[in-house]
């Protein structure tokens, strides 16, 4: 897996990271695991200093794997007082390069439904599994990452909750909400060109159909990427205020 950081995630995470990381001991390791003969590569963070964990999140990652971004993500939970898991949704020896990598990769899982939540299952036993991990989940994710979280809550998955970050919000045919009764947390872009707010009201329809507990929270003229440090949509304000609408769903779930 790629495993490059750049300087703006740096320097972004660093000052979001400076307070709670000055008292804490933060411990991050890769972490292999298996799904049939597929070794996938995860990354667990948590505090040591801790003597139990508030409970565990689950990061699924963005369309081009998991990379630096999700780990500082898990240590930003872990300094938090979270166990925190970034799966792997592409196998450890995937690497992708460029557009087309990443487009085929998550095509590949948003054509085969079944190995796609075969492999987002895995990877929340994997989270479970770890050291000083509570059995308690809570799944999100960013962009492809988002998507994915709502796949996970539409198969039924055994969660606390579900938080999309500026996710494809679709609701593919043949799916639904039905069932789950964990609360699913939509937090979104007004401006945002991938998945629009006509995606956002279905789907809010749809939850509200299934009798799935839910809210959203919609920045007003952000973009898709929102969240993401570095890139061309990085809105600084609605990244802290998104994340503090997910520590307030932490809180509320563990």
């Amino acid at each position: 897996m790629r495993r490059t950081l750049i300087a703006a995630i740096a320097t972004a995470a660093a000052a979001l990271l400076a307070a709670p990381a000055a008292q804490a001991q933060i411990e991050g390791a890769a972490v292999d695991y298996t799904v049939g003969d597929t070794v996938f590569e995860g990354y667990y963070a948590r505090n040591a200093a801790l003597e139990e964990a508030r409970g565990t999140v689950v990061i699924v990652h963005d369309w081009d794997g998991l990379t630096a971004y999700e780990e500082r993500r898990a240590e930003m939970l872990a300094a938090q007082g979270y166990a925190a898991f970034a799966l792997d949704v592409y196998g450890k020896d995937a690497d992708p390069q460029d557009v087309d990598d990443t487009r085929a990769l998550s095509g590949a899982m948003y054509d085969d439904r079944e190995t796609f939540r075969a492999r987002l299952r895995a990877g929340v036993e994997a989270a479970r599994a770890q050291e000083g991990a509570p059995q308690a989940v809570v799944v999100m994710g960013y962009c492809f990452g988002g998507a994915g979280t709502l796949e996970l809550a539409r198969a039924g998955a055994d969660a606390e909750g579900f938080v999309s970050f500026h996710g494809g919000l679709g609701t593919p045919e043949g799916q639904s909400y039905e069932g789950q009764g964990a609360p699913v947390l939509v937090l979104h872009g007004s401006a945002d060109p991938v998945s629009g707010m006509a995606e956002l009201a279905t789907l809010l329809d749809d939850l509200q159909a299934a009798g799935t507990p839910h809210a959203a929270r919609v920045f007003g003229g952000a973009r898709h990427a929102f969240t993401v440090w570095g890139s061309d949509d990085y809105d600084p304000a609605a990244d802290r205020e998104s994340w503090d609408a997910l520590e307030a769903f932490l809180e509320a779930r563990f």
